[in-house]
């Protein structure tokens, strides 16, 4: 087979060449894609019968967001490839989809009742009309018995009664049926926005000494496709293996459907280049802490919010390998114009949000097992990829200052084989949904910790020593003693490892000395005041803490010496 790369150079002897040479026209559905983090690589093949001579073979109905220079083709022995371009056909639009032919049939359905209803509407209406004016009875010099007006009166409103109420009955159907076909209509003319768009189209020319069947592999990339990692943590209780279950989000939004596609998921870069590699400078230092914290301390849920609001901000410090020779100050501005590229494509198209990832250098490959239909709508697809069993050790951790809930944590080694990709995991305990907790697998060591959410089987408790708090003035000082019990109550039937940690309040001067007078044997760590516990608690058991630190201070002077939380709440 003959793989043949083209850059779309323009040949100007083959202008009038292409003119001149048969032409087949040539629509073929897609047969396989390797869908990427962002874009996606499309393969369709048809077999051609050549004559002898140059033919031109032009496939139809393609994406009219393929990327241009990433055009392979490969064509059997004895068949040369003389030159490939590619256009946009604004002439041809696409045929009728299924759902369209579906949506028009209902529209003309609904419209046709809808008639009907108005009709019976007007019968009623012109009945109303013609009770109301023969409503005199008996003429003007002739009056009518009691007898015979309670007659007319019963049946005047026993008539108008029921024609009202039919009247009423009607409008309403009408209504209804007008809000459907405003509905259907809406989506009918969503639909024929995102299809009646111009079509790619890619022109082969061919040759061949003999007569041929050549089978053309086509392959080229196109862009506002992809996917993103979504995962299921389940754990039925401590001690067993964790199912770690890997899912996509896939998205098309590429202007042609994939029906019953070979897939495969990709987190390579689709846009590599033919030129060879090089290595550019690597930079390593220290990891700074830069995300927000609550009380001295991180939660995953403003780490998370971190991780995703940086892209919306901007900052943006990853490195794109086609971009390697930018120098520090162009490779921001690049990121940024990329993030800021797919945000206006996304406002113009359909709404798709796209946000920063660390993926390893080394691409990994996930080939799907079965078919898979993606339509063009930017609507996200779950991809099942696979599934692992994973051994773990299970610990739990926590703050009470904080949060008064005790976290499980699972600890896996041997991560770095599983080609994660953070992102979002949906927990389960005990066949139990506990929350969502993400899966971040930047880290560097060995071990990569998931959170399966709080376990209410741990109980722990963080309350005041009335008699040991206390405030003292000596001399021109101010000295304020603050004591907690901190009790850890295992409910399980089995023995659990737990840190527990708080903090000890950290000077930022002379003036103000903080000393640890009772940590119960814990550990303190100086830089950042985080004191440390680790227990093995047996199942039923607790386990009690009693922590004291005291705060000195001039005694004309104003210190906070307690944390405080900020919080939002109604203003009335």
């Amino acid at each position: 087979m003959k793989k043949i790369l083209f850059c779309l150079i323009a040949f100007p002897f083959l202008g009038s060449a292409q003119a001149q040479n048969p032409e087949q026209r040539i629509e073929t559905s897609v047969k396989a894609v390797t869908l990427y983090l962002d874009g996606a690589e499309v393969n369709q093949q048809k077999t051609v019968n050549l004559n002898a001579g140059i033919t031109q073979v032009v496939f139809t109905n393609l994406s009219s967001k393929l990327i241009p220079k990433s055009i392979q083709v490969n064509v059997g022995e004895g068949v040369n490839v003389l030159s490939i371009s590619e256009k946009l056909n604004f002439l041809s639009l696409n045929a009728e989809s299924i759902k369209i032919k579906q949506l028009k049939d209902s529209l003309k359905t609904n419209q046709y009742k809808t008639q009907q209803l108005i009709s019976d509407k007007d019968a009623y209406d012109k009945e109303k009309d013609l009770l109301l004016k023969n409503i005199s009875i008996g003429g003007h010099e002739k009056g009518v018995s009691i007898a015979e007006l309670k007659l007319a009166a019963d049946f005047y409103r026993s008539r108008m009664k029921e024609v009202n109420g039919e009247i009423l009955r009607l409008d309403t159907k009408i209504n209804e049926m007008y809000a459907v076909t405003n509905r259907l209509q809406n989506e009918l003319n969503e639909l024929n926005i995102s299809e009646n768009k111009p079509t790619g189209e890619i022109i082969i020319l061919l040759q061949s000494d003999n007569k041929v069947a050549a089978n053309v592999d086509l392959k080229y990339v196109v862009s506002d496709a992809g996917w993103a990692p979504y995962y299921e943590l389940k754990a039925e209780d401590i001690g067993k293996p964790i199912t770690l279950v890997y899912r996509a989000r896939a998205f098309n939004n590429t202007g042609i459907s994939w029906a019953d596609v070979k897939l495969k998921l990709s987190t390579s870069d689709p846009t590599r280049n033919a030129s060879k590699p090089t290595v550019m400078p690597w930079f390593i230092n220290f990891s700074s802490d830069i995300y927000g914290q609550t009380n001295g301390y991180l939660s995953n849920s403003n780490k998370n919010y971190y991780q995703k609001s940086q892209i919306n901000d901007g900052n943006l410090e990853n490195q794109f390998g086609a971009k390697q020779q930018l120098n520090e100050v162009e490779l921001k501005s690049w990121n940024e114009y990329q993030v800021k590229t797919k945000r206006e494509e996304a406002a113009n198209t359909k709404k798709i949000v796209y946000e920063e990832v660390q993926v390893s250098e080394l691409s990994a490959e996930f080939e799907i097992k079965k078919p898979y239909s993606i339509p063009s709508d930017a609507k996200p697809y779950i991809v099942e990829v696979t599934t692992y069993s994973l051994d773990a050790t299970f610990k739990h951790y926590s703050l009470p200052k904080v949060e008064k809930d005790a976290y499980l944590l699972a600890r896996i080694t041997g991560w770095e084989d599983l080609d994660l990709i953070e992102g979002p995991a949906n927990v389960y305990f005990g066949g139990t949904f506990v929350g969502q907790s993400y899966v971040n697998p930047r880290s560097v060591n060995d071990t990569l910790d998931l959170s399966f959410g709080r376990d209410s089987k741990v109980i722990v408790t963080r309350t005041k020593i009335k008699d040991f708090n206390n405030e003292k003035v000596m001399g021109n000082n101010r000295k304020m003693t603050y004591s907690y019990e901190m009790v850890i109550k295992n409910n399980r039937k089995s023995a659990i490892n737990i840190d527990l940690e708080d903090q000890k309040p950290i000077s930022q001067s002379n003036e103000i000395v903080v000393e640890v007078t009772e940590a119960s044997k814990g550990q303190i760590n100086p830089d950042d005041g985080k004191v440390s516990w680790k227990f093995l608690i047996p199942p039923g058991e607790s386990q009690k803490i009693i922590y004291t630190y005291t705060i000195k201070y001039p005694k004309n002077r104003t210190v906070d010496t307690e944390k405080k939380m900020r919080k939002v709440r109604a203003a009335f």
